[in-house]
């Protein structure tokens, strides 16, 4: 120790009240590292019960794929850009849905890396793993027998749920596999309730993380929530083996399949477009709620009381078939910026989770019809723009300094919100789907 550092101690620790600043002063020092280590510690040991439903932890539906096709899968880099884009954005889950191509696995290499780089970075994951039925999108498939491809899927995806656990929060047997409609694959309920009580089993015996959440996410009828032909004693068996259920629910579609909703009523007849509108989406707000209050219904009626969160949700920015301006007239950018300022409103509000369905634009969804509505749900198209939904994201910043394809994110139309509204038509009248009928 130098003289001159020798002398400044005898001088300054000689004095009582500096003695104790000092020594508080060292402890705090010497403790930085550890609370800083629990800081991180602390957002590590997040579970599925405290993120879901967290108004703080914003969640979304993402696939990063961006070309037409996914044998061409998203780079390190293109994921981790997503990465930056979303967590500026306040999002903190995200749902995935499926393991058999690379995507997943990378994507949570990307976010370990992220967290490495920046102890303050949260991202979490919902795996999904798919699940088919034997024979699946042929014309023979057996919806009582499963793909052999099932187990694989699932032991990836309990590999990568065990290899990373500060991660992966929640694993979601199969996507809309058990609703009817979805003719070309959709099992028989027994088959998800199969793997889910293998998880469960698996937790039992500290094979997997006791805190991993295990649910199936489907369409709200699959869950209790429509038809009679849907109730039955294994769905029920299926409710009480998750830890919670996850259900979607999308009006837009409705508008088309179930328009009673959507019809602009005699009473708004003399209403101006942008009223009719606002008007409309209001009505399909409360069709979502319905849709969810009908499946926990169906769970309380079994006497079970377990979280429902909305595991997918959307409304489409453009179509050319049943949605488009020469069908219900639902999806554009204005209508769907309502409806993800609604429904965040109210699943905020109310302690729900609710994944929107999704984060960027994936033109491989419908390769085939470029402008068919599944490639355009996005809230960021695939020229780096942000759809009027999250216009303000822009105004703010939030993307200051981010870029997705090297390109910085801006707005579509140019932010100019006439000339948006040049493409907007109010839904057709309640007489007009009576007679198209």
């Amino acid at each position: 120790m130098s003289e001159k550092m020798a002398f400044l101690k005898r001088k300054f620790i000689s004095t009582p009240g500096l003695r104790l600043g000092m020594l508080i002063l060292m402890i705090s020092f010497l403790n930085a590292p550890l609370i800083a280590q629990q800081q991180q510690n602390k957002a590590k040991n997040m579970t599925a019960k405290e993120i879901l439903g967290n108004p703080d932890y914003l969640a979304i539906s993402f696939g990063g794929f961006r070309h037409t096709s996914r044998e061409i899968e998203p780079t390190m880099a293109e994921l981790t850009e997503d990465l930056k884009i979303l967590s500026a954005m306040g999002i903190k889950i995200l749902r995935t849905y499926n393991v058999f191509y690379q995507e997943a696995t990378n994507l949570l290499e990307a976010i370990t890396k992220l967290k490495s780089e920046n102890p303050d970075f949260e991202m979490y994951l919902m795996l999904g793993a798919w699940i088919d039925c034997k024979h699946p999108r042929t014309d023979n498939p057996l919806h009582h027998e499963e793909s052999e491809q099932n187990a694989s899927e699932i032991e990836r995806a309990v590999a990568l749920a065990n290899k990373y656990p500060d991660i992966v929060k929640v694993i979601a047997v199969g996507n809309e596999a058990m609703v009817k409609w979805a003719t070309a694959y959709y099992v028989e309920p027994h088959i998800i309730l199969n793997w889910v009580n293998h998880l469960q089993d698996l937790k039992k015996k500290g094979k997997l993380p006791a805190d991993l959440w295990i649910t199936s996410s489907d369409n709200f009828a699959s869950w209790g929530g429509g038809g009679a032909e849907y109730h039955n004693d294994t769905l029920n068996q299926l409710i009480k083996a998750v830890d919670y259920i996850s259900m979607h629910t999308y009006p837009m579609h409705d508008t088309h399949y179930n328009p009673q909703f959507w019809a602009v009523p005699e009473s708004e007849s003399n209403l101006s477009d942008l009223e009719k509108i606002d008007a409309a989406m209001l009505r399909s707000l409360q069709y979502a709620k319905s849709q969810y209050e009908s499946v926990v219904n169906y769970m309380r009626g079994l006497k079970i009381n377990k979280p429902v969160h909305i595991g997918e949700t959307g409304w489409a920015t453009y179509s050319n078939e049943h949605y488009g301006n020469e069908g219900s007239r639902a999806a554009d950018q204005y209508k769907s910026g309502i409806y993800y300022k609604l429904i965040r409103e109210w699943t905020k509000k109310s302690g729900i989770a609710c994944f929107f369905f999704e984060a960027f634009d994936e033109p491989w969804k419908d390769a085939k019809n470029p402008q068919g509505s599944e490639n355009h749900f996005g809230l960021i198209n695939t020229r780096s723009q942000a759809k009027y939904m999250i216009w303000d994201e822009v105004d703010k910043g939030t993307f200051k300094g981010l870029t997705r394809g090297g390109k910085p994110i801006t707005k579509t139309f140019d932010g100019n919100l006439d000339s948006l509204l040049k493409f907007v038509k109010a839904p057709v009248s309640a007489h007009e789907i009576i007679i198209h009928h």
